[in-house]
């Protein structure tokens, strides 16, 4: 054991994470020493452990509700970390320090794209929330080129945080709520709150206040999150966040060990947790 680089995802809660599953399946496909754990951890104690890790080999990722605080820890940022103000992975080089990217963007839209059927150029898009996933959604499609971009969130100005934050762009807007006497109509619906991690969890969203063509959870769960299995009784195409997390593992794996991942022995793991 003492010879395996240590990487460890970092967040609260953690316990119910598939990413150690899908980066030791990885590492043990590509015989390279290493071991993928979970740590529940807190804000104050998120950069020492990131550059701790990252200094002795290794790396990791950053979850809920630590992204922000990870993103300050960097030594350099990638653009995407720039524009979101959230960090969920990281890793170190020599003569530059530690170092952070944001690949929930480039998974949100490979994500996003899958269950649309095709980009997010011209759709219209409905977010709730307003935190570090949020971020990576509507910095993805305003990216992308999206029509438009409605955020609600529990708190208004947090929702007017973010999009300030991104530059104000004109095809955002902040919703105060959904109203079900008048639905408005969206191509994609995105819950980037974490709202379905626990079983008791309210749904998100209530279905009658839109109309949509497919929802995109970023939670997931083992028998698939209360607002997928509603979202596919009402026949609406739906998938958790599990295409999300695979698309985001390969792109971390690539920034670590800078060559592609074995992307079906990742895809097996999600299969194997349905």
């Amino acid at each position: 054991m003492s010879g395996l680089n240590l990487y460890a995802l970092l967040g609260e809660p953690v316990h119910h994470s598939l990413s150690p599953a899908l980066h030791n399946a990885a590492f043990k496909a590509l015989q390279i020493d290493g071991l993928y754990v979970a740590l529940r951890t807190w804000d104050e104690l998120v950069g020492p452990l990131m550059r701790s890790l990252a200094v002795s080999g290794g790396g990791g990722n950053v979850t809920l509700p630590h992204k922000r605080a990870a993103a300050d820890a960097l030594d350099r940022a990638s653009e995407d970390v720039r524009a979101t103000g959230a960090c969920n992975v990281f890793w170190w080089e020599e003569c530059v320090g530690l170092c952070g990217d944001n690949t929930d963007v480039e998974a949100f839209c490979r994500a996003a794209e899958a269950v649309l059927g095709s980009s997010l150029e011209d759709r219209r898009v409905l977010v709730l929330g307003a935190g570090g996933a949020a971020r990576a959604v509507v910095h993805g499609c305003v990216r992308e080129g999206a029509s438009g971009i409605d955020i609600v969130n529990r708190t208004r100005a947090r929702a007017e945080g973010l999009a300030r934050d991104l530059g104000s762009p004109a095809n955002v807007s902040v919703l105060d709520e959904l109203d079900a006497r008048s639905p408005r109509t969206y191509d994609l619906v995105v819950n980037a709150t974490s709202l379905g991690l626990a079983p008791s969890d309210p749904l998100p969203l209530d279905l009658g206040a839109v109309k949509c063509e497919a929802i995109l959870d970023l939670v997931y769960g083992r028998e698939g999150t209360r607002l997928v299995n509603a979202a596919r009784d009402a026949a609406k195409r739906a998938e958790d966040g599990r295409r999300m997390l695979v698309e985001q593992a390969t792109a971390s794996f690539a920034r670590w060990f800078d060559r592609e991942p074995p992307r079906e022995v990742m895809y097996e793991v999600v299969r194997l947790s349905d």
